[in-house]
C-alpha cells in the first residue's frame, strides 16, 4: 500500500516526542509499504534530512513556511475560530501543494499525526483516512492555565476551549484514530473513546542499551528543553528537590541534557548543575549518569526519556501522571514521588543502597524489552491501514 504520511515538522533530527514517534513508525511501515512524507516546516532544514528520511520514503516532500506565513496563519486562525496549534500549521499554500503531490502519488491511504495537519485531510479526500492524535493538547493547555502569568491566561483559556472543539469535531473526519497511551484517550473528548486504537511508543533495543558507566553525574534529566513541561519540570528539580539532595549528598552532580535549553533552563546552571544543550549521542548522558529523574507535573502522552533510561538500565524516579500512560509496577520497575520532599526520598534511597537501584533497573529494562519495542508498536498503528 502507499502511504501519504503527513507531519507538522519535519522528522529528522529527533530532538522532539513528535519527530521521534514519526520517524520510527515510517521507518517500521515501509518495511511491507511505500511511504510518501509531506512534512511542513518552520525552520532551517537539516543538512541530513532528507537524506535520512530517503532511506525509507520513497519521496519526501517539504513546504516551508516562512515567518509572515506563519504569522499570517495564526491573525486567520483567530479569526476563524481554529486553535492555534493548528492554525500554525494550516495555509492555503500548502493545501494547493499537498493537492499537487496527492495528484502526482495517487496514494491509497493518507496518515496525518496530530490534529495540526487534520485540516489537510481535505485535500486528499477519498483515501482511507488514520489520524494520530498522539497526545491531548487540550489537557495540556488546561494543566498550564494557572501556571501562566495572568495577563496571557484568558488566550490560554480560548486555546483551550478551541481545543477541546476541535479535538472532537475532526473526529468524524478520519476513518480511523490512534492515540499514545490509554490516559491520553480517556480525555479526548470524543463520545466513545474506546473506538480509538491505543499505539504507544517503543524504543530502539539495539540502539538503547546498556553500556558501562563513567558516572559523571549522579542525576539526569533530559528532553527538549525548550518545551514547557520539561522546563518547569527542570526548574523544580534544580530549586526544589536538589536543595534536599544535597543536605544529605553535598557533591551530588546534576546534568540536563537536550536540545535548545531555554533561558530560564540555562539560568539553572551552577556547582552541581550542568546544563549541556544539544548533544549528539544522547546515550552518552545516560551512560555518564546513575539515575533519571523525571518530576513531570503538567506533562501528556508517554515520556521518551523514560522509555530510553529504562532501555539503558538507569533507574527513574517519576510522577504517578507520567507513570499513567507508561504503566510500570511502582518499586519494581521504576519509583513514583510528587513532592519535593518524596523526590528527594526516593533519591537517596538509590544513592545509598545499589542493590535497589540495580534491582529498580532491572525491572525498567525487562518492562521496554517486553512491552515497548517499535517492531509490536508500530504493528498496531499497521493494522489500522489494512
Amino acid at each position: 500500500m502507499k502511504i501519504l504520511c503527513i507531519t507538522s515538522r519535519v522528522p529528522w533530527p529527533l530532538e522532539k516526542g513528535d519527530k521521534l514517534r514519526c520517524f520510527h513508525q515510517l521507518r517500521q511501515l515501509s518495511r511491507r509499504h511505500e511511504i510518501v512524507l509531506f512534512a511542513l516546516n518552520d525552520a532551517p532544514l537539516h543538512p541530513e534530512a532528507i537524506p535520512a528520511l530517503s532511506e525509507f520514503c520513497s519521496s519526501v516532500y517539504v513546504h516551508n513556511h516562512s515567518k509572515f506565513d506563519l504569522l499570517k496563519n495564526l491573525v486567520k486562525g483567530y479569526f476563524s475560530g481554529l486553535p492555534f496549534q493548528v492554525a500554525y500549521f494550516t495555509s492555503e499554500a500548502a493545501k494547493k501543494h499537498l493537492a499537487t503531490i496527492v495528484s502526482k502519488e495517487n496514494p491509497e491511504a493518507i496518515y496525518c499525526q496530530l490534529i495540526r495537519t487534520a485540516e489537510y485531510r481535505q485535500q486528499a479526500s477519498g483515501k482511507l483516512s488514520v489520524l494520530d492524535y498522539m497526545d491531548v493538547f487540550s489537557k495540556g493547555v488546561e494543566r498550564r492555565m494557572s501556571r501562566v502569568p495572568w495577563y496571557k491566561r484568558w488566550v490560554f483559556r480560548m486555546e483551550w476551549q478551541r481545543l477541546l472543539n476541535y479535538e472532537a469535531s475532526v473526529y468524524g473526519k478520519f476513518d480511523r484514530h490512534t492515540v499514545i497511551s490509554r490516559q491520553d484517550r480517556d480525555l479526548i473528548p470524543v463520545v466513545d473513546p474506546t473506538t480509538i486504537e491505543v499505539v504507544p511508543n517503543g524504543v530502539d533495543i539495539d540502539y538503547f542499551h546498556p553500556k558501562a558507566s563513567t558516572n559523571k553525574f549522579e542525576l539526569l534529566f533530559n528532553g527538549n528543553m525548550n518545551y514547557p513541561p520539561n522546563i518547569e519540570s527542570a526548574q523544580f528539580l534544580v530549586k526544589e528537590i536538589l536543595p534536599l539532595v544535597l543536605e544529605k549528598h553535598p557533591a551530588v552532580r546534576l546534568l540536563i541534557s537536550g536540545a535548545n535549553p531555554a533561558p530560564e533552563v540555562e539560568e539553572l546552571a551552577g556547582t552541581n548543575v550542568v546544563v549541556s544543550g544539544w548533544v549528539d549521542d544522547v546515550r552518552e548522558s545516560y551512560s555518564a549518569s546513575r539515575i533519571l529523574v523525571a518530576p513531570m507535573k503538567i506533562s501528556i502522552g508517554l515520556q521518551n526519556k523514560l522509555l530510553e533510561a529504562m532501555a539503558m538500565r538507569l533507574p527513574c524516579i517519576t510522577t504517578p501522571l507520567a507513570n499513567n500512560a507508561l504503566q510500570a509496577i511502582p518499586g519494581e520497575q521504576l519509583l513514583l514521588a510528587d513532592s519535593a520532599q518524596e523526590f528527594s526520598t526516593r533519591i537517596c534511597e538509590l544513592l545509598e543502597n545499589p542493590e535497589m537501584a540495580n534491582r529498580i533497573a532491572d525491572g525498567g529494562h525487562q518492562l521496554v524489552k517486553n512491552k515497548f519495542d517499535w517492531t509490536s508498536c508500530t504493528a498496531k498503528l499497521e493494522a489500522m491501514f489494512r
